[in-house]
């Protein structure tokens, strides 16, 4: 039996516990011979090496616990180590063989102390086993290190760590550093260990409670080992900041900071009101129970039918159902509930790491508060800062559970400082408050970055779903808002200023705003301490904040809104959509960036219009479900909700949103119903007076609105809470709304059959209505243009008495000055028609009704008007093919009226980051500037018939020679040639439209201007000494009719090394046949040249991208479209080449260009003061080879 038993109580492989009880045994035990005392082992100090070894390499890299389960049976921790750290006296602190024999059991206890978590993905049969005994056994450990007498174990264990940290942190080694750490993480632990919930322990817990704790840290001086590091964190400690805060919060976690800086007598009423409440409370529970309580018969059953008003019987158990008949019907209630399936608890749902409310004693506590004085003087500006500057950069020391510690602790000192300050208050100031605010003791958790780091936790924990950690940051928020208020609230201007400065910068942001109400209108099962701090911020939140506005009249909050949408709505507003496409091509942007990109506006503040985003639905269901817990909160939290659901109904006028039977119910029950609220309690008669408010106006609401008596058992949204309040539906407006498709038809029909068509749609539709409208106002127009034309003929009669007005000028000058007649809509109906219905558009566009604004600002206010150019007979017209159509209308093979129309289809407009096609878009860039069918008919010529493939494959074949460029490049590289087209057109376009005359074409005008110009240039020759010849062409230039031979017998004979700049242009009368024959006939020009009159000629014809032709601006030209930079520019080099090349090239000689003629005038006054016996040549130039996109070109035309 004892076999078996010792089987199954072995849960650890045998060897392994061999091994470390042998290690056990060797490292040492209590002396008989003599009262020395522990005596260790001759190998202790490798005995504990080899035991951290088995601890480190079996239990870690294993994931077990069979080492620790042997070490707690073995009793290592009260039977060997603290033993062998008494051995190490305070005196005797120059001992290097103790200090690394104590440094060796800190290696053991640290880990055996380690917090044990429980992570179902990587538990083992071996943690489920031996956890429970671990919990435990930690327990014991913490008993006996706190309260060991033989010397004081905490302080040992600094005096470990203290050669290390003496040390200035850059003397410092990487073990110097271990030890630190180690020591620290000692005091973390022991500070962090406390009973399991759901495990006995058999021991006094006393020892082990938060008040002994607390005592041991103050008596072995550990509060003053905190407070040095914390205070030095920064300059001489830095990675250490986290472990420091973890001792903090363990030591402070669920401490109620409101009694720590109060007198003794104080706490002591205290705790007799609460323990008088509680009594209370106690009472009332058994009054209510005595109602129900059993009695000596109650061990019969009671079973009784009750007769409901419908006639039926239901079957009612139990005695309590023949107290009364409300008690009845609660125990019919309570039958009919329906009950869904429990869900298991979540564990994250929980206050992870904080337990119940620790209740310390008066030594404790006096203990406790002393050290927290201390620490806000001292520490808690550079250990929190440096926490939060850690906690920003994301350092590898912090863990998950820091973030949600440091904002709890936050909280919990801002509201300690607050108590700490309100009870001085009636004490006389101390001389060093003068020196030192109270405020600037926790400026590090109240300045600008912290409220940054505040903002982004928030939104990632909301977004996360990390309810712990948005808890904790709810928390500080809320008490950063108290802090903050009460600075301004003190009367300092110094502080004032300050607090205003806060609070304008964290009521700035609009996302702050809209942070707090989806967390408080997305609230469903995340517990009651997230329930509680949700509902406390949004009350503090809406407080200070409407007190804020209301002071600061012009308060402005920053709201962000995407860029692209803005940027529409103001091309929209600007009329802008014309020409979107060139402004995109305009717009260099990355659209990755710019679709992602924010911008920030900012409009003024509306607390009324914040408000109502805590109005909804889920707002109220938050702190209802906060509300059901009445009998369980106090009277802060009770006014919480108070003032919440008074401000919805009364503050908001939203009333109705508090129409819901489990509402009124509650609200009932805590004043009337079976557990009330206490009556002594402070806010019993505010409660019961908004009760009473809230249920007269349902009640009242309800004769009102027949509606509710269905709506009052359903949630509300905010459309019918419109509804129920005011009694009509909420009023929506669109900002920009849409008119109807424009339609065409499908086929060329006549006029009259399209008539048809419109008015057999609208009859098919029944929408006749809308005909005898047009009718009406058509008839009513021709009533109306009739009796004008009457008038405005016998006017025309009287100021003509002899009768030379003809019916020609009458009818000019009706058509010219007849007014428009405005057509107006019979009422809304129609008026909404005019804009919305498409068909009835169509015929009002085919009887000819016209809409004065354009279509980008079309709205249903927009005028139509009835245009003066339509005579009384062709509106009467328009009537009478209504009527006949209407009469008879159209029929069509198996289809109706509707299928002859369809919607117009709208050019596609090119979205902004449609910018990866190739070079068409520049195309379509240009072609916006330039319409088809602009000011110059272009013919098509020889060379601009061509075929290009050759030219392609030429193309093609140059490409595969050399390696060409990337795709970046190209991409590049179209880019700024399209912006340099764009330029150029702009440039072009200018001068396009100012000359209107451009648009004529007249012979008559082309020769007198030729002559004109001909008699100025002669003139200039005849004063200069010029041969008569000018640049001029002759009047005949151009026309098909004059003889050739004639032309060409009439041209001056130039020697050939010196060609006149006539020459160098070519003649504008060759035609194609002479222009083939110089093909190989021209010479090649002389390499002699005048060098200064060249260089000018090529200078002024750099001053104009643009050539045109002496003849007209209408004449054909060999370019079909805008060129290239590279053929531009080839171009006006072109000009100085010789005739022989360029016939070569063209085949028809270049136009000659208006610069050109204004540079020849300009020279013919200069002149004088040149050379004039040789004539004017240009300087031989190399033709460039035409190049696009950065390829060569060579045409194989020019071979």
């Amino acid at each position: 039996m004892e076999a078996t038993e010792a089987v199954n109580d072995d849960v650890v492989h045998p060897e392994v516990r061999a091994h470390i009880n042998s290690l056990v045994s060797a490292l040492g035990g209590m002396s008989v011979d003599d009262d020395e005392g522990y005596k260790l082992g001759d190998d202790a100090l490798e005995v504990l090496r080899d035991l951290k070894r088995w601890i480190r390499f079996y239990d870690e890299k294993t994931n077990r616990m069979d080492v620790a389960r042997c070490l707690a049976h073995a009793n290592i921790v009260g039977g060997d180590l603290l033993q062998i750290l008494a051995t190490w006296p305070p005196n005797c602190a120059d001992n290097r063989y103790k200090s690394r024999i104590a440094l060796a059991c800190f290696e053991v206890i640290v880990p055996l102390t380690w917090p044990i978590e429980k992570d179902r993905e990587t538990m083992t049969v071996n943690h489920h086993r031996h956890m429970p005994v671990l919990q435990l056994a930690q327990l014991g450990y913490k008993r006996s290190i706190i309260n060991y007498d033989a010397t004081p174990i905490l302080s040992t264990a600094v005096r470990v760590a203290l050669p290390s940290m003496a040390m200035s942190i850059g003397d410092r080694t990487p073990r110097d550093q271990g030890i630190i750490k180690l020591i620290l993480f000692f005091l973390r632990n022991i500070a962090m260990i406390s009973p399991p919930p759901g495990v006995k322990y058999d021991g006094d817990e006393t020892q082990v409670s938060r008040s002994t704790l607390i005592d041991a840290f103050s008596y072995q001086d550990i509060f003053l080992t905190l407070l040095t590091i914390a205070s030095n964190m920064g300059d001489d400690f830095r990675t250490e900041d986290v472990i420091v805060m973890e001792i903090i919060f363990h030591l402070i976690k669920r401490v109620d900071s409101s009694r720590l800086f109060v007198s003794e007598k104080e706490v002591n009423r205290a705790h007799v009101d609460e323990l008088a409440a509680a009594m209370n409370k106690e009472a009332a529970m058994l009054r209510l129970y005595n109602k129900n309580a059993p009695t000596r018969h109650s061990r019969f059953g009671t079973m009784i039918w009750v007769k409901r008003e419908s006639g039926k019987l239901s079957t009612i158990t139990g005695q309590d159902a023949l107290l009364d008949p409300a008690a009845r019907e609660r125990k019919m209630d309570k039958s009919k509930t329906f009950k869904p399936p429990r869900k298991t608890k979540k564990d994250e749902m929980e206050p992870k790491d904080l337990g119940p409310r620790v209740t310390l004693d008066e030594r404790a506590r006096q203990q406790l508060g002393s050290f927290v004085s201390d620490f806000l003087d001292s520490g808690f500006n550079p250990l929190f800062g440096h926490v939060r500057k850690s906690l920003d950069r994301e350092a590898p020391h912090v863990l998950d559970d820091h973030k949600g510690q440091f904002f709890y602790l936050t909280a919990w000192f801002l509201e300690a400082e607050r108590m700490r300050r309100k009870s001085k208050q009636g004490a006389k100031p101390s001389p060093t408050d003068d020196d030192v605010g109270s405020f600037n003791l926790v400026a590090e958790v109240l300045n600008q970055q912290m409220l940054i780091t505040l903002n982004r936790f928030l939104e990632r924990s909301y977004s996360d779903k990390d309810w712990q950690l948005l808890a904790a940051v709810m928390r500080c928020l809320t008490q950063i808002l108290l802090t903050v208020q009460e600075m301004s609230d003190l009367g300092n201007d110094e502080d004032e200023e300050i607090a205003d400065n806060i609070l304008s910068r964290l009521f700035y942001e609009e996302t702050t705003h809209d942070a707090i109400a989806n967390i408080a209108r997305t609230y469903k099962d995340q517990g009651f301490e997230y329930l509680d701090a949700s509902t406390d911020l949004v009350h503090t939140f809406l407080r200070i904040l409407e007190a804020y506005s209301k002071q600061n009249v012009d308060l402005q909050v920053r709201s962000r809104k995407r860029t692209r949408r803005k940027k529409k709505a103001s091309k929209t507003a600007d009329g802008q959509e014309e020409n979107e496409d060139v402004a995109d091509a305009e717009d260099d942007s990355a659209d990755d960036e710019r679709n992602a990109e924010k911008t920030s506006q900012e409009r003024k503040f509306d607390f009324k219009r914040f408000a109502n985003r805590f109005v909804s639905q889920g707002v109220v269901d938050a702190f209802m479900a906060f509300t059901k817990f009445y009998l369980d909160l106090n009277d802060s939290q009770l006014k919480r909700a108070h003032r919440y659901f008074y401000r919805v109904a009364f503050k908001q006028d939203m009333s109705v949103m508090l129409f819901r039977l489990d509402i009124i119910h509650l609200f009932y029950n805590m004043i009337k119903g079976p557990e009330p609220l206490d009556k002594s309690s402070a806010v019993y008669k505010d409660w019961e007076e908004l009760a009473k408010q809230i249920i007269k106006k349902c009640v009242r609401k309800l004769e009102e609105r027949p509606a509710l008596f269905t709506e009052i058992l359903f949630s509300k949204i905010t459309s019918t809470a419109h509804y129920l309040e005011y009694g009509h539906e909420k009023q929506t407006v669109s900002s920009n709304p849409r008119p109807g498709a424009e339609l065409e038809f499908k086929r060329d029909v006549g006029h009259d059959q399209q008539v048809a068509i419109a008015v057999g749609v609208l009859i098919d539709k029944s929408q006749t209505e809308y005909l005898g409208w047009i009718k009406k106002q058509l008839s009513n127009a021709a009533s109306e243009r009739l009796a004008w034309e009457n008038a405005e003929k016998a006017m025309i009669e009287a100021g003509n008495p002899d009768g030379e007005a003809s019916a020609d000028s009458f009818e000019d000058v009706v058509l010219k000055d007849a007014p428009h007649i405005t057509v107006r809509p019979e009422d809304n109906a129609c008026r909404t028609a005019m804009f919305k219905n498409p068909h009835l558009r169509l015929l009002m566009k085919l009887v000819g009704i016209e809409r004065l604004t354009p279509s980008m600002d079309e709205s249903p206010d927009s005028t139509w008007v009835i245009p003066g150019a339509i005579t009384a007979d062709a509106l009467r017209d328009s009537v009478d093919l209504i009527n006949k159509a209407e009469f008879d209308p159209p029929i069509f093979d198996g289809e109706s009226a509707e299928d002859q129309l369809r919607r117009r289809s709208a050019a596609r407009k090119r979205a902004a980051y449609d910018d990866d096609d190739d070079d068409d878009n520049g195309d379509r860039d240009i072609d916006a500037l330039f319409p088809v069918g602009g000011p110059t008919a272009r013919k098509s010529t020889a060379e601009a018939s061509r075929p290009k493939k050759r030219l392609r494959q030429r193309k093609r074949d140059n490409s595969q020679e050399t390696e060409g460029p990337t795709e970046e490049e190209l991409n590049e590289k179209a880019r700024a040639r399209r912006q340099k087209e764009l330029e150029k057109a702009r440039k072009i376009k200018s001068d396009m439209y100012v000359h209107a005359s451009d648009d004529e074409s007249d012979a008559e005008k082309d020769r007198e201007f030729f002559a004109r110009e001909r008699a100025r240039q002669e003139a200039k020759n005849a004063k200069f000494g010029l041969p008569g010849k000018g640049l001029i062409p002759d009047e005949s230039n151009g026309n098909s009719g004059e003889d050739e031979a004639t032309q060409k017998s009439n041209k001056p004979q130039k020697k050939p090394k010196k060609r006149t700049l006539e020459a160098l242009l070519g003649s504008s009368e060759d035609d194609d046949d002479s222009s083939s024959s110089s093909e190989t006939s021209a010479p090649r020009p002389s390499s002699k040249r005048r060098k200064k009159p060249a260089k000018k000629l090529v200078e002024s014809s750099d001053d104009d991208d643009v050539t045109a032709s002496t003849q007209s601006s209408h004449t054909a030209t060999a370019d079909d479209g805008p060129k290239s930079d590279v053929e531009t520019e080839t171009d006006k080099m072109s000009l100085s080449s010789s005739p022989g090349r360029a016939a070569n090239r063209g085949g028809k000689a270049r136009p000659l260009s208006k610069t050109v003629v204004e540079v020849e005038r300009s020279k013919g006054e200069d002149m004088g003061d040149e050379d004039e016996d040789d004539d004017l040549v240009a300087a031989p130039f190399r033709a460039r080879p035409r190049a696009k996109g950065g390829f060569v070109i060579d045409s194989s035309d020019e071979e």
